[in-house]
């Protein structure tokens, strides 16, 4: 069948399962929006700016597997890139594609809209090339085989991709064989097959061997197969994994940071005499200011695994985990340890509200197959130990840790499940920063629960720096209840404020009545001076990390 290579593209989008592309129209990408809406199966979804296109993708991507955004060339492209870099640090599937000038008008250096006075053609891609694990500038010659190594890049690596097409080749006729194919790596079958049968007897030896979870488990669609592994090995999460596991396992231990975590679960880390982890990242806010253990004696990495110092490349994480749940009931028996309680205690306390009592409150609405999306900061540190009900989605972006991420992420996330009924929590120096994608929840019918956390400036900059009273740590005050009114232009919600627990509690009650039937939006009021114990805990352990650094 014969197609223009836009239509080429958006049928290989679709065949990977992406059904929703994110962006922004502009005069340089127009046929491939129009490929996009003469779709059948994909949707075209205008966003408020770029970035927050990026950050839906991002979302997005989080929940469906894969996310693609849409830009024109040059202003729009360099807008998106701090999404796209974020997705790129936390190995996240989003594909970039950027309409750019015709070929003419690159070849000859012409001078046009979005460029520089002495132009620069592929400035851009040589940016991109810094936050994309492949990228690729079209032309008449390679379009096809360009498009079809791109997304074999997005979907082995699970990382974001670049493209670049210009107008004109846009429109060049290709025909569409190999659309729905695309080339996927494999282990090396010796050493995925020497791997596993080291693991195993490593297994068979171990008293009390613990499994530790981490971001690639969900990035490579892995719960269903962590779920099999915790049926016979304790397991436990660090806070990028949160969310790989069903917490209502009995032999889920809580989430791990070092010595954040519950008394019970370092004990039960320090008496292991076998540690596995999976797609660990040895990271600040990760392991709670470095205070967990730097490498587990088994490590299973994207594509390899290391055995107690012993490396085995060319394995794939996918290929060893689905091979660990086969072959895990054969060696062990089933196991319930269930040695940490997840009872979530009723709150009876009156009075002011503080920080450290809001999430444990906020998880009383959880319900199974919600999800909840939480901004970034040092609230999302505490959000990690919360207990999550069985199939709930847990996000964060606690890597990059990019302020205003949440707000529309948490929109690509919706769109990627309708289903769930969805949680946002974010505090309003970040909501300001995207706060315009609101509009967007209302134009495609989308019911969140949305906690707003205001205390008057950038909490986690307060933390931070010397002095928490600077005056660039404060931010302008506003009027959300108004800012509800224009972006729902007449669509209906609910607004609340809470000032106390006893307010909050009552808001809460409301809000399990109203949740998933119409956009619910609580405004909740603590002091700027009130932060979190894990919050000054981590900047203690970040300073005695130095301090050892330095001394070293």
């Amino acid at each position: 069948m014969k197609l223009t290579v836009a239509q080429y593209l958006v049928k290989k989008l679709e065949f990977i399962g992406i059904k929703n592309v994110f962006g922004l129209p502009g005069d340089y990408n127009f046929n491939i929006l129009d490929a996009i809406v003469d779709s059948k199966n994909i949707n075209w979804v205008n966003c408020t700016n770029e970035l927050n296109a990026s950050y839906a993708a991002d979302g997005y991507a989080r929940i469906n597997g894969y996310g693609a955004v849409v830009t024109t060339y040059g202003v729009g492209e360099l807008s998106a890139i701090n999404g796209i870099a974020g997705s790129y640090a936390e190995n996240l599937p989003v594909i970039h594609v950027a309409g750019v000038p015709v070929l003419s008008y690159i070849n000859n250096n012409v001078v046009v809209h979005h460029n520089f006075a002495k132009a620069d053609y592929f400035v851009f891609k040589r940016a991109f090339e810094n936050v994309t694990v492949k990228n690729a500038y079209l032309n008449f010659e390679n379009a096809k085989s360009e498009i079809d190594r791109v997304i074999d890049a997005l979907v082995n690596e699970k990382m974001p991709v670049y493209l670049a097409i210009p107008i004109d080749v846009c429109n060049m006729i290709i025909d569409d064989a190999g659309f729905d194919c695309v080339h996927l790596e494999k282990s090396d079958t010796k050493n995925l097959d020497l791997a596993l049968q080291k693991i195993i007897s490593h297994i068979k030896k171990a008293k009390n061997p613990l499994f530790i979870a981490d971001y690639l488990i969900k990035r490579f669609n892995l719960k269903n197969e962590l779920n099999e592994i915790t049926s016979y090995i304790q397991t436990s999460v660090m806070l990028m994994g949160k969310g790989s596991v069903n917490e209502t396992s009995p032999n889920f231990i809580g989430t791990y940071a070092g010595n954040f975590s519950d008394e019970k679960l370092i004990d039960i880390i320090d008496k292991s005499d076998l540690i596995i982890s999976a797609g660990f990242v040895y990271a600040d806010l990760n392991t709670g200011g470095f205070s967990t253990f730097e490498q587990a004696d088994i490590q299973i990495n994207k594509k390899e695994v290391i055995i107690f110092g012993e490396k085995f490349e060319n394995v794939l994480i996918q290929d060893i985990i689905k091979l660990l749940a086969e072959k895990i009931k054969e060696i062990l028996p089933p196991l319930r340890v269930g040695e940490i309680s997840k009872t979530v205690q009723k709150n009876e306390k009156i009075g002011k509200i503080f920080v450290d009592e809001l999430l444990p409150e906020i998880q009383t609405i959880f319900e199974k197959n919600d999800s909840f999306i939480i901004e970034t900061g040092l609230m999302s540190l505490s959000g990690a130990f919360l207990s999550l009900k069985e199939n709930m989605e847990y996000q964060a972006q606690t890597l990059w840790g990019s302020i205003g991420w949440a707000t529309p992420a948490c929109f690509g996330a919706m769109l990627a499940d309708r289903k769930r009924n969805t949680v946002l929590f974010t505090g309003e120096g970040a909501h300001q920063l995207t706060v315009q994608e609101l509009a967007n929840y209302f134009e495609y019918g989308l019911c969140p629960v949305i906690f707003l956390l205001n205390n008057g400036g950038y909490t986690v900059e307060r933390v931070l720096s010397k002095n928490p009273d600077d005056v660039y740590n404060n931010i302008t005050n506003w009027n959300y209840s108004k800012l509800l009114e224009a972006f729902s232009n007449g669509r209906e919600f609910w607004y609340a404020k809470a000032q106390t627990m006893e307010e909050l509690h009552k808001v809460l009650e409301e809000v399990k009545k109203l949740k998933g039937k119409k956009l619910c939006y609580v405004e909740i009021f603590t002091d700027k001076t009130d932060f979190t114990k894990t919050g000054s805990k981590l900047v203690l352990n970040m300073k005695n990390f130095r301090e050892r650094l330095e001394t070293a």
